[in-house]
């Protein structure tokens, strides 16, 4: 669980150089409710795929609820609170999946509610999302 919970104040710090260093060239951040189109294999992606999303947030809150390991995979029950600039906060329940081997996260599945979030994202917000570049997206067949 040490490095999951490193990871993750990472991620709520926005350490962009600090959150690729948990990946390997094979890992894969999988998206659950977007499926493989918004999946990115390799460090690089994955960092480009969160920042496609949370780099624009004013503000980028972590509230962890607890974890739970089985072995090599790690159990987060979170939530995150986006706050953008022009004055909308989501507020966005969340269970992480990560699968760990050595210092690194081979695997990671987020399941929230897609609805919770784009109903509560300004419009610029999606127009951002319309219109980005993608290059980061991997060909991932659906996790079961």
């Amino acid at each position: 669980m040490t490095i999951v919970k490193q990871f993750w104040d990472r991620l709520y710090a926005r350490d962009w150089d600090g959150i690729k260093s948990f990946f390997t060239d094979d890992s894969v951040y999988y998206d659950v409710p977007t499926g493989g189109l918004s999946a990115a294999r390799g460090g690089d992606r994955i960092e480009a795929r969160l920042r496609l999303g949370i780099e624009p947030l004013s503000d980028y809150r972590h509230r962890l609820r607890s974890m739970a390991a089985e072995g090599e995979v790690v159990f987060t029950e979170h939530q995150e609170d986006w706050y953008f600039h022009t004055g909308e906060v989501v507020k966005l329940p969340f269970v992480s999946v990560q699968h760990v081997a050595g210092d690194h996260i081979t695997l990671w599945k987020d399941y929230w509610d897609y609805s919770t979030l784009m109903n509560g994202a300004p419009a610029w917000w999606h127009e951002r999302l319309a219109n980005a570049d993608l290059w980061w997206v991997s060909e991932v067949p659906p996790l079961d």
